[in-house]
């Protein structure tokens, strides 16, 4: 049995969060504290499910927000390693990284919500509101991501701007990844939520000025998570 394995068989001290938030302060923690070391291999999702007693999905979960911030790396058909004991300057979200995000999201949905604003129909305000009713009430946080995807696509959409919603199209993987790793380390949801209520309020006033200025104040608070987390890192940790 190797280290990893030896951890792995122990059960973990679980606090009062989402099953996969405990599975990645518990990565975290392991890695940080060099119980798990750079350069080893994590155990299956086998064993890290049986010690926490939850299902692989969960792992995944975990896993890929472990991965978003730099701490492992999936070799296809070998596992997954630990490659970094600190959390990384800038996170991971598959085709684009955090600082990608965060200079291009400005420049595409904010306008995408004023034009909203002015352009949308009672049949898209509606499905907007039916948006985030459904996230406010989902306990899921995988199906809440894929529904956050959703509502700023269909902002996007209703801006009536093709160019606004391909943008969106094409970073909408990146983006669910985003919020699945700002739920699990930042607890973003229910901020999140509030946050979809006001932009959607914005929208329905027909103010271009107010829905811009909602999904303004949402962009920086997202940026802001991002910063706190990779805040952790320290000035002198990985680039």
């Amino acid at each position: 049995m190797n280290l990893s394995d030896s951890w792995a068989a122990r059960r973990p001290v679980t606090a009062r969060v989402s099953a996969a938030e405990a599975v990645l302060a518990d990565l975290r923690d392991a890695i940080t504290s060099g119980e798990l070391s750079v350069g080893e291999r994590l155990p299956s999702e086998a064993s890290l499910a049986a010690r926490h007693g939850v299902s692989r999905s969960v792992i995944r979960e975990a896993l890929r927000s472990c991965h978003a911030l730099g701490l492992t790396e999936t070799k296809s058909g070998l596992g997954t390693f630990v490659v970094s004991d600190s959390i990384a300057r800038d996170l991971d979200f598959g085709n684009y990284a955090a600082n990608e995000l965060v200079e291009a999201r400005p420049h595409v949905e904010i306008p995408a919500a004023g034009w909203a604003a002015q352009r949308h129909t009672a049949e898209d305000l509606a499905a907007l509101r039916g948006l985030v009713d459904q996230m406010r009430d989902e306990d899921d946080p995988l199906v809440w991501v894929s529904l956050d995807a959703q509502f700023h696509a269909f902002i996007a959409r209703t801006s009536r701007n093709r160019v606004f919603e391909s943008v969106i199209v094409d970073i909408r993987e990146a983006l669910t990844r985003q919020s699945e790793t700002l739920n699990l380390v930042a607890g973003r949801q229910q901020k999140s939520n509030d946050e979809h209520d006001r932009i959607v309020d914005g929208i329905a006033s027909g103010s271009y000025d107010k829905a811009a200025r909602a999904m303004a104040e949402h962009l920086d608070a997202v940026r802001v998570a991002l910063e706190s987390v990779v805040g952790e890192a320290g000035p002198d940790d990985r680039q």
